[in-house]
């Protein structure tokens, strides 16, 4: 098990990635509010994620919800169960992966084409977990589709910077993110292939966006973000030919 902790990636093009921090500060704040019980009861957290998670059933309309939990229609509840979060530590591990790469993928794509980009991944991740259990009761909450997107974003643009991570909860260790963000896909891959029915993690959402977010990125990230780290060739010195002689050779 790999948590990033930091990279050393310095901003190329903004000074300060204030989407990528009010995306963080919004999902903070709805937990804090309405979900962590210091405000509201934990009846009314319960309430909250079946209004507004994404309920495969009735996303695909094969089941109703009661009246009383109708507050938006099935068709947002996509984006909105992305800012909702069973725990605390559920929170913190989707806003630490958060404030680790998309900073810089808000560097790469631009305040306004990451804001599309994260809610994009969002509603695409939820799509992915509606298809693959469509039988689904339970409501899907929490950023980790969207997280997924951008961390796929920051494997296509960024895999050779190198990245302070936890092996194993305990082991501080520095690797290329290419390694990191690697044998963290695979980890959601080989877990999606032996899930059970009733798992916990939605598994196929965080699949949903790694392949939304590496497909979005090549479309939405500034002309001069290159991918795989990758830098404009540097330009050869070119040695000025001599003056010419203004001498009539005899």
């Amino acid at each position: 098990m790999l948590i990033p902790l930091y990279d050393d990636n310095p901003h190329r093009r903004i000074e300060n990635a204030f989407v990528n921090w009010a995306l963080i500060a919004v999902n903070v704040g709805v937990f804090a509010i309405f979900q962590s019980g210091l405000i509201f009861s934990a009846g009314y957290a319960e309430s909250t994620s079946i209004s507004f998670g994404m309920i495969p059933v009735v996303l695909l309309h094969t089941m109703d919800l009661p009246p009383e939990y109708l507050v938006v229609p099935s068709w947002v509840t996509p984006i909105t169960s992305s800012f909702l979060h069973g725990s605390w530590m559920h929170l913190a591990g989707n806003m630490l992966f958060l404030f680790v790469f998309g900073d810089n993928v808000e560097d790469d794509l631009g305040h306004f084409k990451y804001l599309v980009f994260y809610v994009a991944c969002a509603g695409l991740a939820s799509l992915a977990h509606a298809i693959a259990v469509p039988a689904s009761a339970s409501p899907l909450i929490g950023a980790s589709g969207a997280v997924s997107g951008v961390v796929a974003a920051y494997a296509l643009l960024h895999p050779r910077v190198k990245i302070w991570v936890l092996v194993l909860f305990r082991i501080p260790l520095k690797v290329k993110a290419m390694w990191a963000i690697g044998a963290w896909i695979i980890f959601q891959a080989v877990s999606a292939y032996f899930a059970q029915s009733g798992d916990d993690t939605a598994w196929f959402a965080h699949l949903g966006g790694l392949v939304a977010g590496a497909a979005l990125v090549l479309v939405l990230k500034r002309p001069d973000a290159i991918l795989f780290d990758r830098t404009s060739l540097p330009l050869v010195a070119v040695e000025p030919p001599p003056p010419e002689s203004n001498t009539t050779p005899r």
